[in-house]
């Protein structure tokens, strides 16, 4: 008992196992289906190829060089090393990816106005194709993210036109504040005409559009323009424009952008680089701007110092003679004037050494400090720790576009700058000490000339001190103005050290996009995985017998016939249809069971029950064509209709329901009484009569097994129509009075589940002599799989020998029959 539910075990999972040939045969059953989708796919993929816009990708070089300027000496320079080219690289790059930059480049381009021109699928950007350019007002607003029709009736007038579905909508002023306010518009359709030349004063646009020369315009043509937010388009090229060094190279850089207008993209990196190189250059000579800024303002007063000495020297002639000083008086003078100047030099460098610190303790900002060399201070360590705090600053204001303030990047530069700023301190105090030492050593040297000019007249005295300072002020105004030109000769000589190496170019290439290539394989992919996973899900799902290689799997009781799928008013097939292929499989079922009771020993007639797993799988069918085969092979045959719950059989015969074996079987008739004779020679049938309240308690009635008994000795084949076999325990009890038994399975209608109860019950042995009969079933020549094979009496001599020749053709020869028979047959 054990082996045989090991038996039954292994048999469920062999049911369980994923029949992938079943699965194949049915992709293949469903071809046209996944052929169906591919070409929907293709279609897809056409549509998106063709609507989608052509993606471009340029690129353009630009290196990063150290140019050191050409008058450049120890002495002169106003200028400073920024860190080498590797520091500067770091520089450039991220000033490329600023918030400022990009501002400066849409600006200058404006690319924020957009013309457009209707395309089949789009408005289309035609840039500067366009025959017409519009100079903007920029202190007024524009309206935004709406296309603006512009009709031109001839050359010289021109018609605005839109239809605006709101009362208001938002327009932006494109000056320095880049403001945004809500403004009114009128509803419905908006037309204007306006001249060529006349400026545009509207609510919501203020422009003046003027033509270009070498585009002409032709009547009625139409164009658009549309005004986009400045920061969004700012937004779109900085996060679009990618910079990465060039290969091995640090100091060569590759400007890329992509867009679906290659002249924009060619302007945008032209543009981007000509405005990074003018950054650069400005930047590199912030340190000569600060420097002149500052003598500018020195040489201001000294001016005016000199030009009040000169009014007080000419006053002096004026009122007194014009005499010579002695010669030793005028060397002494002249010394003294010396001394003077050298004192003036030094309170000029202390006041800057005092501005510097007191600069150093109060700012932040340490971007605008004034060279040292131009108060002649040449200490180095000063000099170079003023360059390096100014280069630290400037780079501390480059991250503050591109990073978060609580960075650590800005603390580590906070912590160089203050650094660096501790010991510039401590070197302008010693520096202060050492020039003060000076001064007293000079005031010295001016108190013993002085002396000696004491013996003098006063008004030689006064002559000899007011040319002295003449010569003084004289001799610093000329220092101011070389120092000044020097640091204008350092500005003018100085270039970028952003130089353009390959500029950006339309040369036909460039087209990155879209893949219309991978589009069609993914179009092929989906169009193909799409129905297979379809296909496969439902195959998963599918609890449902399609053929008979199913069977075969799940059970091993073997198939006894095939029943073809065949429409016909009522049930008796076999004997009004004795030709047709469904004749000679009930024809063939019977010569299958006579080897079958062969190997039975009851005595007399031979019991066959044909049963099912629910209603509706062909019972009553087979039941009454199996008893017609052998009624018309002239075996005496009777049908007993032992479904108590649901009695069919009586229809086909003109006979009623009113009596029955529930009749005989509570001794209310006999069998004579129940019995019915057919219009069919050797056939009689017992109807199973009115439905009993105790239906399985009748079929248990010792009466029953009397009356088979009984029919034993009058008919050679007693048919038992009884109930679905999972439904109702009404058939296993009929199972002790059948010689063999037919289970009917109606394909793509009986679950596979079903066939499980069947296998239980045979091997316990509630059922014995079992076989299948393939309902339902439709021959299928190319994609068949499975159907029949293996089972020759039931496929092969129904189907096989007599189905063209001999056999009755049931399908309407018309050609509406030709059509559907086609039709079924793809």
């Amino acid at each position: 008992m054990d082996s045989e539910f090991d038996d039954l075990g292994q048999e469920e999972v062999r049911g369980m196992t994923f029949d992938f040939r079943g699965f194949l045969f049915k992709a293949l059953n469903l071809w046209k289906l996944v052929f169906l989708s591919i070409g929907v796919s293709f279609i897809i993929a056409y549509f998106i190829n063709v609507r989608k816009q052509n993606v471009y990708r340029l690129s353009s070089l630009v290196s990063i060089e150290n140019e050191q300027n050409p008058f450049f000496t120890a002495n002169t320079s106003i200028s400073f090393n920024w860190g080498g080219v590797s520091g500067k690289v770091g520089r450039v790059i991220t000033s490329l990816k600023t918030r400022s930059h990009n501002e400066l480049v849409v600006d200058s381009l404006q690319f924020y106005l957009g013309y457009y021109v209707q395309g089949r699928y789009r408005l289309e950007n035609i840039y500067k194709n366009a025959p017409f350019y519009l100079e903007l007002d920029k202190s007024q607003g524009q309206i935004l993210h709406f296309p603006i029709g512009i009709r031109f009736l001839n050359d010289t007038e021109y018609e605005i036109f839109a239809t605006f579905e709101s009362e208001n909508a938002t327009v932006q002023r494109y000056d320095n504040t880049k403001s945004k306010y809500r403004t009114a518009l009128p509803l419905g359709d908006f037309r204007q005409k306006f001249k060529i030349g006349e400026a545009v004063s509207l609510p919501f646009l203020n422009f003046t559009l003027y033509k270009r020369n070498s585009n002409p315009i032709s009547p009625n043509s139409e164009f658009y323009v549309q005004f986009s937010n400045f920061d969004g388009i700012v937004n779109t090229y900085k996060n679009g424009i990618a910079v990465r060094p060039l290969g091995g190279s640090s100091s060569v850089l590759q400007l890329a952008l992509s867009g679906t207008n290659k002249s924009m993209i060619v302007d945008y990196l032209n543009t981007t680089t000509v405005i990074l190189s003018e950054s650069e250059l400005k930047r590199k000579n912030l340190y000569a701007t600060n420097t002149i800024k500052f003598i500018d303002s020195s040489l201001a007063a000294v001016s005016t110092d000199l030009k009040n000495v000169i009014n007080e020297m000419n006053t002096f002639r004026k009122e007194n003679k014009v005499f010579d000083v002695d010669d030793e008086m005028a060397q002494v003078s002249s010394q003294l004037r010396q001394f003077e100047l050298n004192k003036e030099d030094e309170l000029t460098k202390l006041n800057y050494l005092d501005a510097l610190k007191d600069y150093l303790q109060t700012k932040t900002d340490y971007t605008n400090i004034a060279a040292p060399t131009s108060v002649g201070i040449t200490e180095g360590n000063i000099v170079s720790g003023v360059g390096k705090i100014t280069s630290l600053a400037i780079e501390r204001q480059n991250l503050e576009y591109t990073t978060r303030e609580e960075s650590d990047l800005f603390k580590d530069i906070d912590r160089q700058i203050d650094a660096e700023k501790n010991v510039l301190l401590e070197t302008i105090d010693a520096t202060k000490n050492t020039i003060r030492d000076y001064l007293r050593s000079l005031n010295r040297n001016i108190a013993n000339l002085e002396s000696k000019l004491s013996d003098l007249p006063e008004d030689q005295q006064e002559y000899l001190r007011i040319q002295r300072r003449l010569d003084i002020g004289q001799e610093s105004y000329n220092v101011y103005m070389d120092k000044r030109s020097e640091a204008a000769i350092v500005k003018a000589a100085n270039v970028s050290d952003i130089i353009p190496i390959d500029e950006a170019k339309d040369i036909g290439a460039g087209l990155i996009g879209p893949n219309k290539s991978l589009n069609y394989w993914l179009a092929l992919m989906v169009g193909f995985f799409t129905p297979m996973l379809l296909i496969f899900i439902v195959f998963l799902l599918d609890n449902t017998i399609h053929g008979s290689d199913e069977i075969e799997r799940l059970s091993k009781i073997p198939i006894l016939g095939l029943i073809g799928k065949y429409r016909y008013h009522n049930n008796l097939v076999v004997y009004e249809k004795p030709k047709s292929a469904v004749s000679e499989s009930f024809r063939s079922i019977r010569s299958s069971l006579q080897f079958i009771f062969k190997k039975q020993k009851t005595k007399g007639g031979k019991t066959l029950m044909i049963t099912s797993s629910v209603s509706g799988e062909g019972k009553t069918f087979c039941s009454i064509n199996v008893a017609t085969a052998y009624a018309l092979s002239g075996k005496k045959t009777i049908l007993l209709g032992l479904d108590l719950r649901k009695p069919k059989i009586f229809n086909d015969f003109d006979i009623t329901n009113d009596k029955g074996i529930v009749n005989y079987l509570i001794e209310d008739r006999s069998l004579n009484d129940v019995l019915n004779h057919t219009h069919i020679d050797n056939f009689d049938v017992i109807t199973s009569g009115p439905v009993p309240p105790n239906p399985s308690e009748l079929l248990m009635d010792p009466k029953l097994n009397e009356l088979i008994t009984s029919l034993r000795e009058t008919y050679d084949i007693i048919i038992l129509d009884t109930p679905p076999i999972a439904l109702v325990t009404d058939a296993l009890t009929l199972t002790q009075h059948a010689d063999a038994t037919l289970f009917m399975v109606r394909l793509d209608y009986t679950k596979k589940g079903m066939l499980q109860i069947v296998n239980i019950k045979h091997k316990i042995g509630e059922i014995k002599n079992v076989h299948f009969v393939l309902n339902f079933y439709k021959h299928k020549t190319n994609h068949n799989y499975g159907y029949g094979y293996g089972y020759g009496y039931g496929y092969g001599y129904g189907y096989g020998q007599y189905g063209n020749t001999y056999l009755e053709n049931s399908k309407s020869n018309t050609l509406l029959g030709r059509i559907k028979t086609f039709i079924k047959r793809i």
